[in-house]
């Protein structure tokens, strides 16, 4: 089938990628000339594992190609992907400006019949919205041009976001159309032999779908950090309980790990936008309210004991501690909102001196931090740690699980580890000579 995805960031570019790879015809639109430019000569503007190999693939296959031209993209595609940016307002409401924009650009170009699918994380009734703003804009050009709406949304993980679109656990159709929803089954049929993997279902229900999964998701992550609390003021181990609760089949044990906190392009900005959605239908949010409370409290955590340590040894005023992980999770050079920027901040400003590194997320981290002082970038987790007073890992990158820290505990001048992620076992850690602190289990001052 011939398709377009409009949007090349992270979602559009994913999917355009696994729609060739299934054997489509896929046009990857974008605006920004230079991204458009750079996809041509192969430079991936993202960091996912294996998305260049596919890229590169499916371009020589000439089954994926990149433009900026919407006339011709939308006249040779029957199925138009809207994959744009949706970012929060300041009130946390979703911006829907990007989508109504390619819904406004769509229409003035349309032709034929066109099904168009939204794939960008949007507001509950955003679909009738650009179904209004399409039929105004062809009010506009004396055009009557039948076309549908579809609510299509993604449930991608960066870092396996490839390995999700091709082996998806379910795909959300949401739609009143029977032609458009065989369009679409006929689309992902190849992506699934189980049928009952693909939810055909309105249009509301598919938009509130993509949001109620991360709400649900982010509640876990909130739990267990608040479990974690509980457990380091009553001496209990919060790896004992997740354990004890996730052997009970109903809980399971996903999403149950205590950390610093989540981040990244859709947890918060999801969270926000169904708590705005909530409260302008005249329900208090409570329980999502909270979810967002302690997700903030959680980021600051780290933070907070690394000042314990070290007050009684003159504060954290000069002290080099060394950051090992930036991007909100591993397999991302994601920074958005990352706990490392909420950990580096708060140190800074307590004038400690940090030396940071990242396997990817280097050079976001340079722009992010642009004119920092007291900011050294390495290029090792080793790096890094030489002449620290302490380490702390933010990211549970696979590299840093097993290292061998008999040079990198010489070369420190004071043995503090401080793991965000509960990557290593204390016993094992007080054992190499660290003071070890983690998430929710006992401390020994």
């Amino acid at each position: 089938m011939d398709i377009l995805v409009i949007g090349s960031g992270y979602v559009g570019l994913v999917s355009a990628v696994c729609f060739a790879e299934m054997g489509h015809t896929v046009i990857s639109l974008d605006i920004d000339a230079n991204k458009i430019k750079n996809l041509q000569k192969g430079i991936i503007p993202i960091y996912e594992p294996g998305l260049d190999e596919y890229i590169k693939r499916n371009a020589r296959a000439k089954r994926l190609s990149f433009t900026t031209d919407y006339k011709s993209s939308i006249e040779k595609s029957q199925v138009i992907f809207i994959a744009v940016s949706t970012p929060s307002n300041e009130d946390g409401s979703c911006n829907l400006n990007y989508v109504f924009d390619v819904a406004r650009s769509t229409a003035a170009h349309m032709d034929g019949y066109k099904v168009i699918v939204i794939k960008s994380t949007v507001a509950v009734g955003t679909g009738f919205k650009i179904k209004e703003k399409i039929t105004q804009e062809l009010k506009k050009r004396n055009k009557e041009i039948d076309f549908d709406v579809v609510s299509n949304p993604e449930f991608l993980k960066e870092g396996s976001a490839i390995f999700d679109a091709l082996k998806p656990d379910r795909i959300v159709i949401g739609t009143d159309s029977k032609k458009a929803s065989d369009l679409l089954i006929e689309i992902y049929k190849s992506f699934t032999v189980r049928q009952d993997r693909i939810l055909v279902m309105d249009i509301l229900s598919a938009e509130l779908t993509k949001y109620a999964a991360n709400a649900m998701l982010a509640t876990r992550i909130s739990f267990m950090n608040e479990i974690a609390s509980i457990c380091t003021k009553l001496g209990a181990d919060v790896n004992q309980v997740r354990k004890g609760i996730g052997s009970d089949s109903r809980i399971g044990y996903s999403f149950l790990y205590p950390g610093i906190g989540y981040g990244g392009s859709c947890f918060p900005k999801d969270i926000k936008a169904l708590i705005h959605t909530a409260k302008e239908a005249g329900i208090e949010p409570s329980l999502l309210q909270v979810v967002e409370s302690i997700n903030l409290r959680q980021k600051e955590i780290l933070a907070e004991k690394i000042e314990r340590f070290f007050e009684k040894k003159g504060g954290v005023n000069g002290k080099t501690i060394a950051i090992w992980g930036l991007s909100f999770k591993p397999q991302t050079d994601d920074m958005r909102e990352a706990p490392s920027i909420t950990l580096i901040e708060k140190l800074l400003k307590k004038g400690a001196i940090l030396k940071l590194y990242d396997p990817v997320a280097m050079d976001n981290a340079k722009k992010l931090f642009k004119g920092k002082k007291n900011l050294h970038f390495c290029q090792s987790e080793q790096e890094a740690a030489s002449s620290a007073d302490a380490i702390a890992l933010l990211t549970e990158w696979k590299q840093f699980r097993v290292l061998d820290f008999n040079p990198i505990i010489k070369n420190m001048n004071t043995k503090a580890f401080f793991d965000g992620r509960n990557q290593y076992s204390s016993q094992d850690m007080e054992r190499k000579g660290f003071k070890y602190f983690a998430i929710g289990i006992p401390e020994n001052d």
